[in-house]
């Protein structure tokens, strides 16, 4: 099974933000404590399953109690960094680019955009959704100045390595990359891909079985 940088199995990390949204619900009834067994059930996952997952934080379950909400909700966040704000740079302001600026549900999440870049001199020295857009050109020097750790990448797939490599020369530790190129980057950084075209190809053949 895939782990992560930190030997916790993917599966696990993806499932922990869908807790996260089941404890919320729960703190919105006014819910104290919650069992691994009620989790599973709204989740369709076994008690289980979710316990495995909850073992590789620090919370422990009482008997016959379950878990504290407020307490799992504070782990978890904890626990995928979200409870510090971490600040990127987004490469590519086109139509996902736009959007992605312009999605607030990051804040919570603990990421902040400081700032957009692209080659298009029109966008350049704009703002977008508040976020002030920069020449690539500059995308180095700025990562240095700023010691910005992430890059989010949404350009076309040819225009992708030359953008991670700049990324990397300025100091970028993780990308998470929205094109489709399988990019080549050291060891010591980190990449997320996110095609958007496979996982449209396996809901279409989905669909249409």
């Amino acid at each position: 099974m895939r782990k992560n940088e930190r030997g916790v199995p993917v599966p696990t990390v993806k499932r922990l933000p869908r807790y996260l949204t089941v404890l919320h619900e729960l703190a919105a009834e006014n819910a104290l404590w919650v069992s691994a067994t009620t989790i599973a059930r709204r989740l369709e996952l076994t008690p289980i399953q979710v316990r495995k997952d909850m073992a590789y934080t620090d919370i422990v379950g009482m008997p016959k109690r379950g878990y504290p909400v407020d307490g799992l909700i504070k782990e978890i966040r904890r626990f995928l960094g979200w409870h510090k704000n971490r600040e990127a740079f987004l490469v590519g302001v086109g139509a996902l680019g736009t959007a992605l600026l312009g999605y607030t549900g990051f804040a919570d999440k603990g990421l902040s955009i400081l700032a957009g870049f692209d080659i298009d001199s029109d966008k350049v020295g704009t703002k977008i959704h508040g976020t002030e857009i920069f020449s690539l050109r500059r995308l180095t020097e700025l990562v240095q100045r700023c010691s910005v750790s992430l890059g989010i990448l949404t350009v076309p797939p040819k225009a992708a390595q030359d953008v991670a490599d700049k990324m990397v020369a300025g100091g970028i530790r993780g990308i998470w990359n929205f094109s489709s190129l399988k990019l080549d980057v050291p060891t010591d950084v980190v990449v997320q891909d996110e095609d958007i075209s496979a996982g449209l190809a396996l809901l279409s053949i989905d669909l249409a079985e």
